[in-house]
């Protein structure tokens, strides 16, 4: 008999204390109870789990739930018997973490009928005595959560999730239901075909989240930018994402030095702390989580604020997924990404050591990450796209490029020229090969294609390969072209692009957002970074008098503007109005050394500004820095005085050598001066070192290294620019 309507409301009323379904709940459960298999997507939030717990309560039998994370089948486990009248063996999960006893009490409670879920993980599923339990009792049908894991396009490919349908039917067929938070329809294609549920139905819910606001920030000062974000959101839970364990260390240690409750969470910390942070998170002992991916799938908290990501994650799943845990009860939900694209560098390197197909595959995922972090498009609409689901509204107004939008430009001619070449080509290519032929870009590829001779080879000498690469952007999401993810990426015309060929029409576009590359240390900031939005922006009219200032200074003492004060510098004074040489230090780039050379003129200029516009200053807000890196500082400067070599002081405190280069000039930067001739004759030739530090004192606009290495040329490296950076930064500046 199949339950009515009013049963299962009855059923989920007294289970689950809920008085009506959300979304497409009810029809899947009904499919699921008739014996039939389904697939499932929902966006996280929507409340998959139910999908499968309620049937299995109602059904005869036991149904098998496959998740991946030992964590998250106890939380399930212990909200099921919760829900149940704390009956016991309703609920089990086998895995790993269990003792002898502890199995041995599964093992009786699933032999007399007494279980109705059982969460066992992919590896458990394979073990020879697991399957001949399970060939013993009655099976309502199998579960597999987390879906996505099945996926080599997945960005949580798993192997073992692969081996799960041959082990199914040999324990016993059943209907199979797959759950997924994110699957983009290749990796659904994918799922069902490795299940074996190609006919299974399929139901989609919208991967709209409309409560989630998306910013993606350039990655300047960015541990000062998250604890400015966190303290002006005090009281609010958050998670923070970083790519690396050393650095959700550092980051959770700053963030209580700076009187924030954080805790950190990875796979390198014992299973016992790992249960007792994620405790302390939803039980609200702490407001913040610092985590790599691990943490958080299927978490159950609902009322989580803010979702940080430190670093970029390596594909738009994961990102989708892992800001998915913000705003889950419908409230709000800020989800802010800090981008460089440093840290993709990083992620290509990790890909190195793959199998080819495995780089081909990452590699076009990264690159749907970095397309999405430059675009001005919606992100609402980008994040849709992505996933197969168009968006329709013009703007969704909750997203900086909505809300901050850059000046559009009439795309129609540029849009038919990219179709125009792809048309004209006997095969496909991927978008940055079409961009580096429009852009006039001369690489080995391209020479052994021949196609720096195509009529269309620098086709606009104003429009670099950049500028081609955001509007082929643009094409992919309105639809005119399309990328080919079986072929890693192939760009090819569609239909409605064909028709707007043959009819061209108005195609307003914006320009990629620019980012600077940055440091990875925060600790000092580069000039003409983009200033973000939505984190308390400064005072213009201020900030105006303060570049005058800068400027009329830089004239009198014959030095370029960034020495004096950088770009940041003036903007945290137009946010925190200094009117003291001890506030004026507080604001990021400027120590002792730069307060007093150059401070006076602009303290007098805010002290007076204040009182004219009666103006409320805001309490002072002072980045603590966590002990050992003012260690670090005093030891690298003591180091220098006794002129050991760069890579000794790097090895003794364990850097890479970049990363040394950051700290020096976090300490010029802030107005400390060093002396690191005794390095520089020994690595950088004497001509090199006058071109370099000419550059910087007579031609720079800014202190860029990327721009000085466009002016400069081939011939000189990143390092020997930052090296000469650091050399004319100190002797100028401070």
């Amino acid at each position: 008999m199949q339950p009515t309507s009013e049963i299962l409301h009855h059923k989920l009323k007294d289970f689950f204390g809920f008085d009506s379904f959300k979304g497409e709940q009810e029809a899947i459960i009904r499919h699921l109870i008739e014996g039939n298999s389904a697939f499932v997507l929902m966006p996280t939030g929507g409340g998959k789990s139910l999908c499968y717990q309620l049937p299995a309560l109602l059904m005869e039998g036991t149904a098998i739930v496959i998740s991946p994370l030992i964590a998250l089948m106890k939380n399930q486990v212990d909200a099921i018997r919760g829900f149940v009248d704390n009956k016991e063996g309703i609920a089990h999960f086998l895995n790993s973490s269990l003792n002898k006893t502890q199995i041995q009490e599964v093992r009786d409670h699933l032999l007399s009928g007494v279980t109705k879920l059982l969460y066992v993980a992919p590896e458990s599923l394979t073990k020879e005595e697991n399957i001949q339990l399970l060939q013993k009792i009655k099976i309502s049908f199998y579960a597999v959560d987390e879906a996505h894991c099945i996926s080599e396009w997945g960005h949580d490919f798993r192997p073992e999730y692969r081996k799960i349908h041959p082990i199914v039917n040999e324990i016993g067929k059943a209907p199979i239901i797959a759950l997924t938070a994110t699957a983009t329809p290749k990796v659904q294609q994918d799922i069902q075909k490795n299940l074996g549920m190609l006919e299974a139905k399929v139901f989609k819910s919208s991967f709209n989240r409309e409560n989630l606001y998306y910013e993606v920030r350039p990655k300047v000062n960015t541990e000062r930018e998250i604890i400015k974000f966190i303290k002006n959101n005090q009281g609010k839970s958050g998670i923070i994402y970083c790519l690396s364990r050393k650095k959700v260390e550092e980051l959770a240690e700053l963030l209580n030095v700076n009187g924030i409750k954080a805790l950190p969470y990875h796979a390198g910390l014992d299973a016992s702390t790992r249960a007792q942070n994620q405790d302390k998170f939803l039980m609200e002992e702490v407001d913040v989580i610092v985590a790599t991916i691990a943490f958080g799938m299927g978490i159950d908290k609902p009322d989580v604020r803010f979702v940080i990501h430190y670093n970029m994650p390596k594909s738009l799943e994961g990102y989708y997924q892992e800001t998915g845990r913000a705003g889950r009860d419908g409230g709000e939900g800020q989800c802010i990404a800090f981008y460089s694209y440093k840290d993709i560098q990083k992620l290509e390197k990790f890909m190195q050591s793959k199998p080819l197909a495995e780089q081909e595959i990452g590699k076009q995922l990264i690159n749907d990450t970095v397309a999405y972090a430059e675009s001005n498009v919606c992100r609402r609409k980008s994040l849709l796209n992505y996933f197969g689901e168009s968006y329709t509204a013009e703007k969704c107004g909750n997203c900086d490029n909505c809300l901050y939008p850059k000046k559009q430009f009439e795309g129609k001619e540029f849009l038919y020229t990219v179709i125009e070449l792809i048309n004209s080509m006997k095969e496909n290519f991927k978008a940055d090969h079409l961009a580096n032929i429009l852009g006039g870009v001369t690489n080995s590829i391209i020479k052994s294609y021949n196609h720096h001779k195509l009529e269309f080879f620098g086709i606009n000498p104003n429009k670099d390969a950049r500028f081609w690469l955001a509007v082929i952007r643009q094409g992919l999401v309105l639809q005119f072209l399309n990328k080919d993810v079986e072929k890693y990426g192939l760009v090819s015309v569609t239909e409605k692009g064909m028709e707007f060929f043959e009819k061209p029409y108005s195609v307003p576009m914006a320009e990629d957002r620019e980012f600077v590359d940055t440091e990875d240390d925060d600790a000092v900031s580069t000039v003409g970074t983009t200033k973000h939005h939505g984190g308390g922006g400064g005072d213009d009219t201020l900030l105006s008098m303060l570049k005058d200032i800068r400027h009329s200074l830089s004239k009198r003492l014959k030095l370029p503007p960034f020495v004096i004060f950088s770009d940041p510098s003036l903007e945290d004074m137009s946010i925190m109005y200094p009117i003291t040489l001890d506030e004026l230090k507080n604001c990021q780039g400027v120590g002792e050394g730069k307060a007093k050379k150059f401070g006076k003129e602009f303290i007098q200029l805010i002290a007076k500004y204040v009182e004219e516009n009666e103006i409320i200053r805001p309490t002072e807000f002072v980045v603590k820095s966590v002990a050992n890196k003012s260690l670090n500082k005093v030891y690298i400067i003591k180091s220098i005085d006794r002129r050991l070599p760069l890579d000794e002081i790097a090895d003794a405190k364990n850097m890479e050598l970049d990363q040394l280069y950051d700290e020096l000039e976090a300490i010029v930067g802030s107005g400390t001066r060093i002396n690191i001739d005794y390095y520089i004759r020994q690595v950088i030739d004497e001509d090199k070192v006058d071109d370099i530090y000419d550059y910087f004192k007579e031609e720079a606009t800014s202190d860029s290294v990327n721009e000085a290495l466009k002016a400069l040329g081939p011939d000189y490296t990143e390092e020997e620019v930052r090296l000469i950076r650091i050399k004319f930064m100190s002797e100028l500046g401070n």
